[in-house]
């Protein structure tokens, strides 16, 4: 039983952990607002790109940067945040048979976390502030603005040193055998991250805020967008880790597949922890104020390392799925494995998208745009908003849908409602994300800015827009982000309606989502050791799949070059 108060712990019915309750009720608390976040941004995603949209151009200008506001801190901080604090106490909690430490310190959290959020929300529709995400100085917002992000950023900084806690009596007390899972591992680098991001979150932020009432100068410009990036980027290198960790983990639930080499998967986490931070380089790239040998050091030798990293897991993972299926008999050809997986399960699609998307969209550009010669044609269009949706949205947040089809049935001991729908919602939200990076990317490389409320300049008194080929690209991107609001709208009042009003399954355990064959499959297979040592060094699939992403990097890598090349051109 680890060290649980026999009155405080629950066995999960399906997969045999124990559940601390006191965990139990933070992690539901911080998904609920978490999907609640994830709305209001969702709201605000929609209305900004009908307002990108030409034919549409659907706010003001005052309105269109406020939104664009709400949106940028409620998808990229607070939706992801408190999900990864959830993450972070079932990870150290029931994957070690343990107790959470200090739940007084986890209510500490949730609040802080809670007040601060919905603070700044309040703040920013009030019209207060209108400074966008990353709130660069001189302008200035509401002093209530920044110490809402503060308050977010100090409850969110508690529950890591919680979670660290945890860790610290699991292994004190011997509650789980051997090394830590790897899940947890995964868990334990987003969170050692993230000690050091928010650190930089209030180096910056503190001054801002003391700034905003007066009491303290200006802070410089030059100064605040290095620490800025610090937090603002590095938030975002959290949540590859977590991402990472939730693949991992989804793997294994929905097709019981296991690391090939959990020695190299924890080499790779090892390394995020040491390099991943450097990529936040990439945002000041055009800066006058930091030399040439900073900038290349920063976005080329040692972010390479980071990369490498991603490419281990972007290998290990689809391995670790073919070698499974293999194991259970999938063995026709290169790809039978693959056909033969459970595509209608919604957590196995969620993570495989995720990590095509990640992979061959996120990955691929953030690498070419992030080098310093060719940032230069790349950077403040909209190639890089089309980049980091494919990211942290394609990614993360697919991914972390993915991961609410398990636990909600799990944690929440709720069936899900429509299940049909919930079985295609993840390829709904894939295609139209899909569609809205590739239109956001194409959009810049015609030259569309960034962040620009209206591209044609409408009253100009010169002449000015942009060709037929970017207005298709934005459309594009407005069709995309439709759809995708679509797939966020139908997987936000699934995943509500069940939470409120699902079908218990406290006393049946979850009702699987794969069949009852397949299920046994996955329980016949954990046994056959001897194959799956034979067969995890067959995966010729996953190396055909990977040298594909190579390619397809190379090809768009030199291309970016080759566009380097007609803006220099010299007659």
């Amino acid at each position: 039983m680890g060290n649980f108060d026999p009155q405080r712990v629950r066995t999960c019915k399906t997969t045999g952990l124990n559940v601390c309750l006191d965990a139990q009720f933070f992690i539901k608390a911080n998904a609920v607002f978490a999907v609640v976040f994830l709305l209001v941004g969702a709201i605000a995603a929609i209305l900004l790109a009908l307002t990108r949209w030409p034919a549409v151009h659907l706010l003001n200008d005052v309105w269109y940067y406020r939104i664009l506001t709400l949106h940028g801190l409620n998808m990229l901080i607070f939706w992801i945040l408190f999900m990864e604090v959830a993450i972070l106490y079932f990870a150290c909690t029931s994957l070690l048979n343990s107790r959470l430490a200090a739940p007084k310190v986890a209510w500490a959290s949730f609040l802080m976390m809670l007040i601060g959020a919905i603070m700044v929300d309040v703040i920013i529709l009030m019209g207060k502030g209108d400074v966008l995400m990353t709130s660069y100085v001189p302008l200035r917002g509401h002093p209530l603005f920044y110490l809402g992000i503060i308050l977010v950023a100090v409850g969110t900084l508690t529950a890591v040193i919680l979670f660290f806690a945890t860790i610290y009596i699991a292994r004190r007390d011997k509650t789980y055998e051997g090394s830590m899972p790897l899940v947890t591992f995964g868990a334990l680098a987003a969170a050692i991250i993230a000690t050091v991001t928010l650190l930089h979150g209030a180096v910056v932020m503190i001054p801002t805020f003391t700034w905003s009432l007066g009491l303290t100068p200006t802070p410089d410009a030059g100064w605040y967008r290095l620490i800025w990036w610090g937090l603002g980027h590095m938030s975002q290198q959290v949540n590859v880790c977590a991402m990472v960790a939730v693949w991992y983990f989804l793997a294994t639930l929905t097709t019981g597949a296991k690391p090939v080499n959990e020695t190299v998967s924890r080499v790779a986490f090892v390394l995020y922890i040491l390099f991943i931070n450097l990529a936040s380089a990439h945002h000041l790239l055009v800066d006058p104020g930091l030399g040439a040998s900073w900038k290349i050091w920063n976005t080329s030798y040692a972010m390479y390392l980071a990369v490498l990293a991603s490419l281990i897991h972007g290998f290990t993972i689809p391995a670790s799925i073919e070698v499974i299926q293999r194991v259970k008999g999938f063995t026709r050809g290169i790809f039978n494995w693959l056909t033969s997986a459970p595509w209608s399960d919604p957590g196995f699609s969620s993570v495989v998208l995720s990590m095509i998307i990640f992979g061959f969209i996120g990955g691929i550009t953030g690498v070419t745009i992030g080098t310093e010669q060719i940032n230069i044609i790349a950077h403040n269009t909209l190639r890089v908003p089309g980049h980091f949706h494919a990211t942290v949205v394609g990614g993360t947040t697919l991914a972390f849908m993915g991961l609410a089809y398990y636990v909600v049935p799990l944690i929440f001991q709720r069936e899900f409602f429509m299940k049909w729908l919930a079985r295609i919602q993840p390829y709904i939200f894939a295609g139209g994300i899909t569609l809205m990076s590739i239109g956001m990317s194409f959009a810049g490389s015609n030259g569309v800015p960034r962040r620009h409320w209206d591209v044609e300049f409408t009253g100009a008194g010169i002449g000015a827009g942009f060709d037929a080929g970017a207005h298709f690209m934005l459309g594009l991107m407005g069709i995309g982000g439709t759809i995708a609001f679509i797939g966020m709208l139908i997987f936000i009042l699934l995943t509500v309606a069940t939470v409120f009003f699902g079908r218990s399954n406290a006393e049946t355990g979850m009702v699987s989502w794969q069949s009852a064959d397949r299920m046994k499959m996955i329980s016949d297979a954990a046994g056959k050791e001897a194959e799956f040592e034979v067969e995890k060094h067959k995966t010729p699939g996953t190396l055909v799949l990977v040298s594909v992403l190579l390619v397809s990097f190379v090809v768009y890598y030199f291309a970016n070059w080759k566009a380097l090349a007609e803006v220099w051109w010299v007659r």
